[in-house]
């Protein structure tokens, strides 16, 4: 048994300890505080997998912790790439849908390669 299950099997034996002396008119408040420690600890045990996962990677967006961040920049610009894209086309048509994505582009390029600088 690792440590994980036997945190768990402790907090499940609080629970257990508590409903006897509380009475079971607390039941369904102590099966909800085991449920959401039950949840905290699978997510602990989660994220520490990926950690040790993205450790083990080639990918330093991943192993350097920004990966979130990372991909939500990413997200966000080609959200607004969309009225951006209009907006180009409409005024400059292909040229300015090519200057456009062009920034679009260097402007993620930047983002995506700035950590990488860092830790050379």
């Amino acid at each position: 048994m690792d440590a994980h299950a036997r945190e768990l099997k402790k907090e499940l034996d609080a629970t257990l300890d508590a409903r006897r002396e509380l009475g079971p008119e607390y039941e369904a408040a102590l099966v909800d505080s085991f449920v959401e420690k039950v949840d905290t600890q699978v997510r602990r045990r989660l994220a520490e997998e990926r950690l040790t996962a993205a450790r083990g990677s080639a990918v330093p967006a991943v192993a350097d912790g920004n990966f979130g961040e990372r991909f939500g920049f990413a997200i966000i610009t080609l959200v607004l790439a969309i009225p951006l894209s209009a907006i180009a086309a409409a005024q400059a048509q292909l040229e300015g849908l090519l200057v456009a994505w062009a920034g679009i582009v260097g402007v993620n390029f930047i983002h995506a390669t700035k950590g990488l600088r860092r830790r050379d």
